[in-house]
């Protein structure tokens, strides 16, 4: 029996993988695709599935699902399939509009430990849509309900495989933090964050440099971690550690609306934090 696209696409973004979906939204002329018309194209510009018209207009929009995936935006193009040097290849006739959005796996948040704090990123994280996998030998299901997957059995953290968009924390209580970090800095992991004493963190990334890890790779470990909000419960701990993610996910800046907005009113650029507390303060 055949398979539908939409079985295709939810087994794809159960393995996470990348992929963009195609749809005709308009055609005028001679064409071969009906609007609503849909492909599956992958992060190499494969059609996995389903088709939009014939192969001019399928290499034109394969090219821009490959360009929507790496910028993680949506396209809307306008293929013209009725002229041959500056169209899609092929005198056809008549052309064709086809929307184009990428669809990228939700980056997951790898919590190593089990205390308090790592018990409130989980549960905040699943909230904030996050695929959350708990990687610890004390942690427990009634612990971390939220969890897609918790690992117990991981001794010498060869399980903590994070990808280029996933998050990773830190927060073992010194319980192994050296070799777990170790682990994730041999990854692509593009955010990596010890949650520490300054002497414990500074003991750690000494750690690093006597294991030969270069000042570099060092650098990509964010300790102290999260923004300054001044937190005293473990819960602001979390919220600290998760506003920080938030802020480098979407491209925040950090400062508060209200002086964001003084800034801009003012006729300047958002350029610091602290530009934006003096003009807020009236400096």
């Amino acid at each position: 029996m055949a398979r539908s696209i939409f079985d295709i696409m939810n087994d794809m973004q159960q393995r996470q993988e990348p992929f963009a979906v195609a749809t005709v939204v308009d055609t005028y002329g001679s064409v071969s695709a009906k609007t609503a018309s849909k492909a599956i194209i992958d992060a190499q510009g494969r059609v996995v599935s389903g088709w939009i018209g014939g192969g001019c207009a399928e290499s034109s929009t394969c090219e821009k699902a490959i360009e929507c995936i790496e910028t993680n935006q949506t396209a809307m193009m306008e293929i013209d399939l009725d002229d041959e040097m500056l169209g899609a290849g092929m005198p056809c006739g008549g052309g064709m509009k086809v929307y184009v959005e990428p669809v990228l796996p939700e980056p997951t948040i790898w919590v190593m430990g089990h205390g308090k704090v790592a018990e409130v990123i989980c549960a905040m994280g699943d909230i904030l849509s996050y695929r959350v996998i708990v990687n610890d030998l004390g942690a427990t299901r009634d612990k971390f309900p939220a969890a897609e997957h918790i690992i117990t059995d991981d001794l010498d953290y060869s399980q903590l495989t994070p990808k280029p968009n996933d998050y990773v924390i830190i927060a073992t209580q010194h319980k192994g933090d050296h070799e777990s970090i170790k682990q994730a800095l041999s990854c692509d992991a593009g955010y990596i964050a010890l949650i520490a004493s300054r002497k414990r963190a500074r003991l750690v990334l000494d750690y690093l440099r006597e294991e030969h890890v270069s000042e570099d790779e060092i650098s990509r470990v964010v300790a102290p971690s999260g923004l300054d909000l001044g937190p005293q419960t473990p819960e602001e701990i979390a919220l600290c550690i998760l506003s920080e993610i938030t802020l480098l996910r979407r491209g925040g800046t950090g400062i508060r609306n209200r002086d964001k907005l003084l800034v801009e009113d003012a006729g300047g650029a958002v350029a610091t934090l602290h530009q934006a507390h003096k003009l807020a303060a009236g400096e």
